[in-house]
């Protein structure tokens, strides 16, 4: 007999009323809820296993958020007809639903964890997104599975000046900021979004009214957790602890470690220090220590460098490399060091470092980005690559992982706040190959992302530049470090790791972890300040490599033009079955594409050479074009006649230059005068309104011999 669900229900703002239920779905899974908003519901389901595997010595945990295509009432348009790896847009939510669970599992709890969060009826105007961390958080919450804290997620977005919880997607499209937010009662845990040159006091605003929203969703996970009858978390296999190898590696190592972070070294000598020293310790370990003491004894190493360390930093203020807290790294940057590319340019910010190029390409060229409920083509494309070498590492190339898709689209949603719209004709995309690593290349690619796309002659109006913050707290004393442009080894033993992406007006974009509790909204202004100033200092260096974008495209680049004309005239340009625009496209040798928006034809035209974009400009123009009286045109000679000549004044539009209009002088016949192909000028100087045929004049161009009267005077 199936058992009685239970479900709570609360209010978001606005009427618009959510529920969380469980007892009905998915009932041999450790926890599972459904989530509902509207028509849009989420299943979300967790396991894991009672013991670790042996030998674990790490966390071992996998969210996946899908989207079934079914729930929005489609078939995916695959080979397979069926739903394959995970999107784009299903990595991401899956990276913001991880980054905010994963720091609140024990730090000795190692076995596996499965969190797969699955949306089954769509809504149109619901954001899943917004909805998959709660579904997440409820399911472990009506579990025993030992997570610390009950958390959620919001969107909050500033639409005509309101700050909206979970807005619609009508909604979304009006706003100037869109940031989710992750967060438990008391601390926050994970921020991620963009703005339009957002001041920093707004995005501390914008936390602070998200972090309500997200107190009542986490208050009515735990009245739904009371209903179930979850008393306590089950109880795990810890690893041994060992207090008397603990001591002797520490003993051992603790202060040579010291030595070595304060030494100011490069990335690789410090590491190779460190690892010589872990060697020297299990030597002195003896010959009979057994393997696992050895792995122990490694285990109390890592942990004693991760120590001293952050004691270092905190009491001494010194860090690894020897800058000052707030210090950016040496910069070097160039542009245009590739000859073939559209746009090009080499961003080095001490050992990090991004080769990035732009594309320049055709409306043809436009991503399709699709959801269960959306489909839509991008124009704007940025690719983020992470090869190996860049760390000096040996390791398989596969599809990019889910860190190169993270990275990758906070990079492009950042560059794409400076953009141009709409009417800008070309498909644009960035790929950013990172050279080396050292400590955020995303925001290495961010810089430049922006200095290549001024290279290519995007109409690109300000630089954008980005840095990452770090944040070392300690507990006891209340001591804190927030440091800018953080290294990679900062950024593994730091509390936070905060990017923050922007102008000199703003800020447009955040991604922010969150690694302890308690952090002040204090500390937040300050390292949002601090950040600041550091990515001031990089736009300073940005602006002295190249201050504005080419006024053009490069020699070798496509030439594109986008044209609009009255939707009328789209047939007149295609012709009867294509036949005009492919006569245009095989004479001119460009690429011509037609859309019809509103009340207009999209016409964009993309040439390889700039004679052939301005002859097919020309051709469509003409086309278009409505002719008028007293206007001068050239015409083509089409066609012969005892009476005049026909001749094609416009693309499409001919009219009779009679025998009489030819020449002041009297002429008795065409013989002679005239042949097919000739190019004369002539002038409008009549239609008829009757017949709609024009009456073209190349005589009253001509000098009028003196004494002589026109007979058709304009």
């Amino acid at each position: 007999m199936l058992s009685q669900p239970i479900s709570v229900t609360f209010d978001i703002g606005g009427g618009r009323e959510v529920s969380i239920e469980t007892g009905r779905l998915a009932r041999q899974a450790d926890g599972a809820v459904t989530v509902r908003q509207g028509n849009c519901i989420i299943l979300a389901t967790v396991v894991a296993n009672k013991e670790p595997k042996e030998g674990q010595s790490f966390f071992p945990l996998v969210v996946d958020y899908n989207e079934k295509f079914a729930s929005a009432g489609r078939i995916p348009g695959s080979f397979f007809k069926r739903e394959g790896r995970l999107s784009d847009y299903e990595v991401l939510i899956s990276r913001l639903i991880d980054r905010a669970l994963r720091p609140l599992f024990p730090e000795d709890y190692l076995c596996d964890v499965q969190v797969l969060i699955t949306l089954i009826s769509s809504d149109k105007e619901v954001m899943p997104d917004a909805l998959a961390c709660l579904a997440a958080s409820a399911a472990l919450a009506v579990s025993d599975v030992p997570i610390k804290e009950i958390i959620s997620e919001v969107r909050i977005a500033r639409i005509e000046g309101q700050f909206i919880v979970n807005p619609s997607r009508t909604e979304l499209a009006k706003a100037d900021m869109d940031f989710i937010i992750g967060a438990t009662e008391k601390n926050l845990m994970m921020v991620e979004g963009e703005g339009d040159e957002c001041a920093e006091e707004d995005l501390v605003k914008a936390l602070e009214i998200a972090h309500e929203a997200i107190r009542q969703q986490i208050k009515a996970q735990q009245e739904l957790r009371d209903k179930v009858g979850i008393a306590g978390k089950r109880d795990y296999t810890k690893p041994e602890q060992n207090t008397e190898l603990q001591q002797k590696v520490a003993d051992f190592a603790k202060e040579k470690i010291y030595q070595i972070s304060r030494s100011a070294s490069a990335k690789h000598a410090r590491s190779e220090a460190y690892d010589t020293l872990k060697d020297e310790l299990i030597a002195s370990l003896g010959e009979e220590a057994e393997d696992s003491v050895k792995k122990q004894a490694k285990k109390y190493y890592d942990d004693l460098q991760w120590e001293v360390v952050r004691n270092m930093i905190l009491d001494d203020r010194i860090r690894l490399d020897g800058r000052q807290l707030d210090q950016v790294r040496p910069l070097n940057m160039e542009i245009d060091i590739l000859p073939s590319p559209h746009g090009s340019a080499l961003f080095t910010r001490g050992e990090t470092q991004s080769l990035t190029t732009v594309t320049l390409g055709t409306p043809l060229d436009e991503l399709l980005v699709e959801s269960a409920a959306v489909s839509d083509y991008t124009k704007f494309i940025l690719h983020y690559n992470f090869p190996p070498f860049s760390t000096g590492e040996v390791k398989m190339m596969r599809a990019p992982g889910r860190r190169e898709v993270g990275h990758g689209n906070l990079a492009m949603r950042s560059l794409k706040k400076m953009m141009p719209g709409n009417e800008y004709p070309y498909t644009v995309r960035i790929v950013s190959d990172i050279l080396e690593s050292n400590g955020s290349s995303s925001m290495a690619t961010v810089c430049a992302g922006s200095l290549a796309l001024m290279d290519a002659g995007v109409p690109f109006p300000k630089h954008v530049s980005g840095v990452a913050m770090g944040l070392i707290t300690r507990g006891t004393d209340g001591k804190y470090a927030i440091l800018t442009d953080i290294l990679g080894d900062e950024d593994h033993l730091g509390d936070m790791d905060f990017k923050v992406t922007g102008t000199r007006d703003g800020i447009c974009g955040v991604q922010m972890d969150i690694k302890i509790d308690g952090l002040a909204m204090s500390t937040m202004r300050e390292a949002l300040e601090q950040a600041r100033k550091g990515r001031l200092h990089i736009l300073d260096a940005m602006y002295e490599c190249t201050a504005e974008a080419r006024s053009e495209v490069k020699p070798h680049a496509p030439r594109m033009e986008k044209l609009f004309i009255d939707k009328e005239f789209i047939g007149a340009v295609i012709g009867p079955q294509g036949k005009i625009i492919q006569e245009i496209q095989r004479e001119t040798g460009a690429t011509i594409n037609i859309e019809e928006v509103g009340n207009y034809g999209e016409v964009s035209i993309f040439s390889p050479a700039k004679e052939g974009l301005d002859k097919a400009v020309a051709w469509i123009k003409g086309i278009v074009a409505v002719p008028e009286v007293g206007s001068v045109y050239e015409a083509t000679v089409k066609g012969i006649k005892e009476f005049g000549a026909f001749v094609e004044f416009l693309p499409g539009k001919q009219g009779l230059l009679h025998i009489s209009e030819i020449s002041w002088k009297r002429l008795e016949t065409m013989e002679g005068v005239l042949k097919e192909g000739d190019v004369v000028k002539v002038k409008l100087i009549g239609i008829d309104h009757k017949t709609g045929k024009f009456k073209l004049s190349r005589k009253i161009l001509m000098p009028k011999p003196e004494g002589k009267r026109p007979e058709n005077p304009a």
